[in-house]
Formats: structure tokens, sequence, C-alpha cells
């Protein structure tokens, strides 16, 4: 624990408690600050948190006097033997994650209607929802209120097109590739367009022009260790400086002994379709290729936001570096292709056009760590057009908890991804359902960000590029696979969880990365290990690191659901 403190500076003390709450057998160990120094209601809480633990609950304090400022005690209970973890966590925390927070959509009342002119709509229909809430906020998709997207079955000509502009009073008319046009009106809504073209042109589809929204979910705060020593069996350590404390991750899908068969190839490449890559980031140098910037094609795919490189970072992040954190690839590239602004928004219209670009610029993967609710048929045209290019496409099923379908992952062409934790259950936030393909860590993920800096970010959008960097060694153990046995091969060598072969919650299971390299060099893959191995390999390893790894986490989402209330 003193070590856990050490390197948490907002951790202001902590605790391990045990025994029965009243028992004459229980016992505490106790590091950092002297109680005796804070108010009463600091110790009041304290105490209320080690009564918590010792019942088997959590407690999360109100906010609390500390040195002038304010304050939280948390508990959380490791689950055996009425024994957990309590602390009192500075303000400061809650200030540098609700940075973070700020940036995240999610979080927030959405849709911003003065910038956007957007509108809420339950999903598979056009009909209004209020949102006033981050929580109402999930099963929303969200689309703008003047505009529409229309596939016709030929292309206009310019006359015709003027008579549109007229009849529609346009102030946007926008052509995209195979007479797909985006129109926006100064005067009419959505649904008025929708039926106007649905009346009189017959076109192939006329739907709401929806926004998509990055997919990550609360951010951990600042980086901590997570326990010494790994549970699984390792064979090849980086040497990155924040590789063993904070990459529970890699081990966690067997990574290193992945690594053994296939580190990657310079000519695969993975397009992350997201909000920019920081391109002068040290840990990504010499890992990415031209990308474009659909946003604005007049600028370098920045990314003003985070999002795009930390997924670029869990892909393809210098290994062996000495500096920050590793990758899942020593080699494959990334493609950065911005398509959603500086909110973390983009459009339809962006993100088909991103996957478009990107299959037609080589990328084999690509990923989509974005979603919304709504099934949009101009996207699904982009989906299917890199398909049938041979591109595998990856995307993140989405946060909210909720088993409605999420697109583009929901999509048959596309592999969706759910998000588990360091206790291999299903993270709390990934939604599931019966088109989840494979689940990957989500939870606390350090990689690059923005700033020349790392950062550990939680989400099915920080599980999804797991499958993509596994894709692309599965391509590096032999290339002439498809996409399609790229996507077979992913389920058959996933280790299952949960509920025996695919389920709502994990699909096939976790993947594995050395079962799955195995599989694609067309070596003789030992099985996954089970579930039940890996509780056994964990405690033979040290329960207590364990314990602590996953108690840290815990505290970490606790610290991040304050913000939320």
């Amino acid at each position: 624990m003193k070590d856990m403190l050490a390197a948490n500076p907002h951790f202001e003390a902590m605790a391990w408690t045990s025994g029965s709450s009243g028992s004459s057998g229980s016992s505490e160990t106790a590091v950092g600050a002297k109680l005796e120094r804070y108010d009463p209601a600091v110790r009041q809480a304290w105490q209320e948190g080690i009564t918590a633990v010792r019942l088997g609950r959590g407690f999360e304090s109100a906010a609390l006097p500390v040195h002038g400022d304010s304050g939280y005690v948390l508990a959380v209970p490791a689950g055996e033997g009425r024994q957990g973890l309590v602390a009192l966590i500075h303000a400061d925390a809650v200030d540098e994650v609700g940075k973070h927070q700020r940036r995240n959509l999610r979080l927030v009342p959405y849709p911003d209607n003065s910038r956007f002119r957007t509108q809420a709509t339950e999903p598979g229909k056009l009909r209004d929802k209020q949102v006033t809430s981050g929580d109402a906020n999930g099963n929303a998709s969200h689309y703008a209120v003047d505009e529409v997207v229309v596939k016709l079955r030929r292309q206009l000509t310019p006359r015709e097109l003027l008579q549109l502009r007229k009849t529609l009073n346009l102030s946007v008319a926008r052509e995209h590739r195979r007479q797909t046009y985006v129109f926006r009106s100064k005067t009419l809504r959505t649904a008025q367009m929708i039926d106007y073209f649905n009346k009189n042109w017959n076109p192939v589809f006329a739907e709401p022009h929806y926004l998509y929204l990055t997919n990550d979910g609360k951010p951990a705060g600042r980086l901590a260790p997570l326990g010494a020593g790994s549970p699984l069996q390792t064979d090849v350590v980086p040497n990155d400086t924040l590789y063993g404390q904070y990459q529970w991750n890699l081990p966690e899908i067997a990574t290193e002994s992945g690594w053994n068969v296939t580190r990657g190839k310079q000519d695969i490449v993975v397009a992350v379709v997201d909000t920019g890559v920081q391109l002068d980031h040290p840990d990504l140098k010499g890992r990415l290729v031209a990308g474009t910037n659909i946003v604005d094609p007049s600028a370098p795919p920045e990314d003003d936001v985070g999002h795009g490189t930390h997924v670029a970072g869990i892909i393809a992040a210098e290994v062996n570096n000495n500096e920050g954190v590793a990758g899942m690839t020593w080699y494959t590239k990334v493609m950065p292709v911005k398509a959603l602004d500086n909110s973390g928004a983009g459009t339809t219209y962006s993100v088909a056009e991103g996957i478009i670009w990107a299959a037609d610029h080589g990328a084999q993967v690509i990923n989509l760590s974005l979603g919304n609710y709504a099934q949009a048929q101009f996207l699904h045209d982009a989906i299917k057009y890199a398909h049938d290019k041979g591109a595998l496409v990856v995307a993140a099923s989405g946060n909210d908890n909720t088993d409605r379908p999420g697109y583009p992952a929901a999509y048959p062409e596309v592999v969706a991804v759910g998000a588990t934790g360091s206790d291999e259950l299903r993270a709390p936030y990934s939604n599931y359902g019966d088109y989840i393909d494979v689940a990957a860590p989500g939870t606390s993920i350090a990689s690059t960000y923005p700033g020349s800096r790392y950062a550990a970010l939680s989400g099915t959008s920080m599980a999804t590029p797991h499958v993509s960097a596994l894709a692309s060694l599965m391509l590096a153990a032999d290339g002439s696979l498809s996409n399609d046995r790229i996507a077979e091969l992913l389920g058959k060598t996933a280790r299952d969880l949960g509920a025996a072969g695919k389920d709502t919650e994990f699909g096939y299971g976790q993947i594995d990365v050395r079962a799955a390299v195995e599989a694609a060099a067309g070596k003789s893959a030992a099985p996954a290990a089970s579930k039940q191995a890996a509780v056994a390999d964990t405690q033979n390893a040290g329960q207590a690191d364990v314990v602590q790894q996953r108690l840290l986490e815990r505290l970490q989402n606790l610290l991040s659901n304050l913000l939320g209330h």
C-alpha cells in the first residue's frame, strides 16, 4: 500500500481492513496522513467506510472538508473475507478527471443545439426524444434537424440540382460518391425533406444525417500502479517505462507470448477513423503513415480531442524504447483519418468518407471507436465498400450498458467489440447483445495522449483497438488471410468467458493474442486457457497483488462516477 500511496499523490490516506463488523478479530493496516489531523466529518466517513467493507459493501462519502478544500472517502470490498480498501482522496484528483470528462459527450447533456442544430431521436424511429442529462443520452441517436442524406438511382444533372436548391431552399447540396447527396435546407426540417424525396424521387434511401460519437467512457484519472507481477506467464516483456506498472491489459490477453510468433510487419496498416492523432508524439515516431482530415481537408489530421491519439497508441505505440507505453504491435503502421471534430462528434458523411478514403488508400484494418444507435444506410454502404475491398472493419459496441444494437458495430460486415475489466467481467458500461463478436480489455487502459503525454482511459473505444491490432498481427503471420477469415479466427481462438459458447456479454469470448496468431500462422495452437485456469494462475501469482490491482481500478471508477452525479 505504501507503493500505491507514493504513486498516487491525490490519495491522502489509505487502509486495508479485514474482519467482520464489530468482531474482536478485525484488523486495520493504515498508511498516509493521520486521521486525527482532519475534520470530525472525515473521521466519521472513514469509520463508515471501514464498516461498509466489513459488511461486504462499497461506500462513497459526500464532499468533505480537507485542508481548506474538499475530498472524498471511498471504500471498496475485496469480495472475499470481509476485507477491502478504504481511501481518502483529495479533490484535486476529481478536478483532473473533470478536465477530461468535459471533453466526453457521453457525460454531458447532448446535443449542443447551439452548435450542431441537432435533435435526439429514438433509434429506428423519427420520433424526437428529450435529452437533458448524460444518462438520458443512452439509447438516443442524434441528427441534424435541417439536413437529409439521400441516395438517388442516378446522378443529378446540373439543372435538376439547381431546381432542388430552389424547391427546398438549400444552403448546402454536397454530392458524395455513388449518387448520394447531403442536403441542408434554410427552412425545411429533416422529416419534411425525407417526405419530399420519397414522394417525388423514389430514392434508394432518404434518411437523417446522423452524428457519431466517440465511445470512450469515464477516464480513470491519473495513472496509478496496478500491482507488482503479472498473473500470466510472460515471454517478451518490453522495457517501456509505464509498461510494468500500468499495462495490465497486454499480459491479460497473452500478447507477450504472442509476440514470439509475430510482432507485426511494417506493410500492415490500420486506419484509425477518429479525432485525428498527435502526429509528432514521441511514442508514435515512425509508426504513422499519411492520413487525411475529412473535417478540414486543408489541415493535417491532428488530434484536438485526445481520443484518436489514445486509440492509436494502443495499436502502435513504440515498443521496447525505454519510453512511455507499449503498443500491441511492434511494426504495424497507423493511418490517421480525422472524421470527428474537436467536440468528438462526426456526421454520417464524414465517417463514411473517412472509411472509404482509408479503404482506397490501402488500409487492411479500419478501427471505428465511435457509434450511434440508428442504422444509416449511407454509413452501411461505406462499410460494405471497405469490406468488398478486403478491409476488416472493427467497431466499438458503445458505453451505455444497453442491449440495444449500436452502429456501425452491429452491421454484419463489422467485428463488434465489447469491453472487459481486469476482473474478466463485462465492464459495467459496455453494451451487450447478440451482435457482440468478441471482447477485449477496456478499463483503465494506458496509452498515448496529446501534448506528448500519457493517460489511462476506459471504454469500448479502448477495447476496439486491441482487436484491430490483433487483426494486424494475424495478417503479419499470414498476409493471404481474408477479412472474413480473420473475423472467424478471432472468434474461434477467443477465451470463453461467461456462459459457455457465444453469449451476449462477451460474444465468443475475450481475444487471445497467442492463440489467434498461431492459428493465423497455421500452427496447432493450444486451446485458450479457461477462465477457471486463469483464476488459478492469478492466485498462484500472489493474491494480494491482484486484489490491490482490481481494487485500485474500482476506486478509479468510483472517483470518475462522482463527477456524473
